[in-house]
């Protein structure tokens, strides 16, 4: 049976090996871009190409992606305000901050939070955007570890609450 000392230790070890290849200059680089652009920009230019493209038929597209996104912002605060999860740089030594976090605490990623979510409700009315938003997802999803900002646990837990809220949103 394994502990959660245990499954701490394959948490850090895991994000150290994603966080060594953010040595390479290149590397650090192009991902640091991706998480700016996760950040909202590429979702927001997103949305706006939707709307140049179709119209006021993409609005419920974009009011979906909205409330996720509002709803998602509550939600990894409260989180992070209740989990205080320091981030893997200021536990694991070895582990060195390749870019400046948003806020304080680790967990959840609220990047691939709304990542997860926005690439879900996207797919979901235009199935065509499918691999450019997952694909788009993923390096969000994968930057955070490579920038030693998140365990890949936090990861993990911020997509599964932005597919959750997605699914939500969708909903109605």
């Amino acid at each position: 049976m394994t502990s959660i000392s245990q499954l701490y230790r394959i948490d850090a070890a895991l994000c150290l090996r994603c966080n060594r290849s953010s040595r390479h200059r290149s590397v650090r680089l192009t991902f640091r871009l991706i998480s700016r652009l996760g950040n909202g920009v590429f979702w927001y230019a997103l949305m706006g190409a939707l709307l140049l493209a179709d119209g006021v038929a993409a609005a419920p597209t974009i009011v979906r992606m909205a409330i996720a996104g509002m709803l998602g912002v509550a939600l990894y605060q409260w989180l992070k305000k209740h989990t205080l999860r320091q981030r893997p740089y200021e536990v694991v030594p070895q582990v060195e901050a390749a870019a400046t976090p948003l806020d304080r605490f680790s967990f959840p990623s609220g990047h691939t939070l709304h990542a997860a979510s926005f690439s879900l409700i996207a797919a979901a009315n235009y199935p065509a955007l499918a691999p450019l938003v997952f694909g788009f997802a993923a390096l969000v999803a994968i930057s955070r570890p490579v920038l030693g900002l998140h365990y890949p646990s936090d990861v993990l837990a911020g997509a599964a609450i932005g597919a959750a809220l997605a699914k939500l949103v969708l909903c109605f």
